[in-house]
């Protein structure tokens, strides 16, 4: 892998912020040429260190206006119930992200649902419902403040 310099970090940058840009606006922006910027995107694909492009959609108006974080605490941190839990959650719609944390509890859930019935459902039918769930702890959002940031790069 090569090493990522400064111009590939303001290519990062312009396009966290505005991932529909053209080629030709991003060269002139760096100060590169349109080939030499194509270049680099291309190599920044390849080493996976951008990921992919994609559209952000307006949750409320999709009809998901309640997000919700969820702590899961496994009944046993064995690796075999991280695996069969990561399997399980991968294959849950809802769950927008999940991470493995240090702390209190296993993992952290990201979900978005309608609203609070749905989240019972979500809840009932699906959450606790995984292998080797325990107990869970909800936090429902009342605003979001911050969301989408870009790295600081």
């Amino acid at each position: 892998m090569e090493e990522i310099d400064r111009t590939d970090r303001m290519i990062l940058s312009i396009l966290q912020k505005e991932g529909r840009i053209t080629n030709l606006e991003l060269a002139e922006r760096i100060g590169l040429s349109p080939a030499a910027t194509s270049e680099r995107l291309r190599r920044l694909l390849k080493e996976k260190i951008v990921t992919g492009f994609g559209a952000r959609v307006d949750p409320q108006r999709l009809g998901f206006g309640l997000l919700v974080y969820v702590e899961v605490l496994l009944d046993k941190t064995t690796p075999e119930n991280f695996d069969r839990f990561a399997a399980a959650v991968n294959r849950a719609p809802e769950v927008l992200e999940c991470h493995m944390v240090a702390g209190g509890f296993d993992y952290l859930v990201k979900t978005r649902v309608r609203d609070m019935a749905a989240y019972r459902s979500f809840l009932g039918e699906v959450l606790l419902g995984l292998p080797g769930v325990r107990e869970t702890r909800t936090y429902a959002v009342m605003e979001e403040v911050k969301t989408d940031a870009p790295l600081p790069l």
